[in-house]
């Protein structure tokens, strides 16, 4: 069988960290910023770590 290709979306998106998890970007932090209060674009504007349940599925993609 062929090779699985990366999806480019999931490239893009995600990366993994020095000890092998994956981190990802918040959502919700493009625009309509005017609404939103500086505790939660400081927030919304810092990356995390994927939950366990989906790290399986992103790897796959990666």
């Amino acid at each position: 069988m062929p090779k699985m290709k990366t999806k480019s979306a999931a490239k893009k998106r995600f990366f993994f960290t020095g000890s092998g998890k994956i981190k990802r970007k918040h959502a919700f932090h493009s625009h309509i910023l005017t609404k939103k209060s500086n505790k939660r674009k400081k927030i919304l504007a810092s990356t995390t770590v994927l939950s366990g349940a989906d790290e399986a599925r992103i790897k796959k993609m990666i």
